[in-house]
């Protein structure tokens, strides 16, 4: 195990995975930067709430999936990280999330569900005393049904779901046995417009998620980002 896997804080060690999934296509031009500012400044402003509470995060995973639209260009419509350690990893995670542009998309919905089902299926920390595995989304467009829009193209994920059902019971519910989260440690935030899959599908109907509306052309409110890690932090 290496050097930063070993700092041992007080009586507990706290491990947190975020996934942060966002939409790169040509719509959210305007707000992109601000999404992209907000996702750089994220590991610092939570290691600074953390400390005010007495508490260290003894392991940050920090891993992008940003997505377009596999009916428009399946060569781009997913590009992402693996899980990367921060503070040790910052340069990568920089570079890549710096390097997005908000190009394509074609029609109004887009493929984020794709990206949510990647997300789902990340390989979560398992170890350690408290986890806590939080996926955030940001988009201002509906989603393609899963499985209908690009999925014949080679580059299209072969192992998600094809169906909102199945990426459910992926997700899971209490005494789930087919959820592939850890119940306990999961949590989803959404960033997202009024739109199915968002409001309804998923921001009404799975369980410990969060769903603050989204409008092209309007970013991430300085509160939105606050709740996101008070969130975190109050739940280790």
């Amino acid at each position: 195990m290496s050097s930063d896997l070993e700092k041992y804080h007080g009586n507990l060690q706290y491990a947190v995975d975020i996934v942060m999934c966002i939409d790169a296509t040509g719509s959210m031009n305007p707000v992109l930067d601000i999404v992209k500012n907000s996702s750089l400044q994220f590991h610092q402003r939570l290691h600074d709430v953390m400390a005010k509470k007495s508490k260290e995060i003894s392991q940050l995973r920090l891993k992008v999936i940003a997505f377009r639209d596999f009916g428009d260009d399946p060569s781009d419509a997913i590009e992402q990280t693996d899980f990367l350690h921060l503070p040790r990893q910052v340069p990568e995670f920089e570079t890549f999330v710096r390097s997005l542009r908000a190009i394509g998309g074609g029609d109004i919905p887009e493929s984020g569900l794709e990206a949510l089902a990647l997300a789902i299926n990340s390989p979560w920390e398992t170890g350690l005393d408290r986890r806590r595995h939080v996926i955030v989304l940001f988009t201002d467009a509906p989603a393609h049904p899963l499985g209908t829009v690009g999925a014949s193209a080679q580059t299209y994920p072969k192992d998600i779901p094809r169906s909102m059902e199945d990426l459910f019971e992926q997700w899971g519910y209490a005494r789930s046995q087919t959820a592939v989260m850890e119940q306990s440690a999961k949590r989803l935030v959404l960033f997202a417009p009024e739109d199915e899959p968002w409001k309804e599908a998923i921001g009404e109907d799975w369980d410990l998620t969060l769903h603050f509306p989204s409008r092209a052309g309007e970013g991430l409110e300085e509160f939105e980002m606050d709740e996101i890690i008070e969130t975190i932090a109050n739940s280790l």
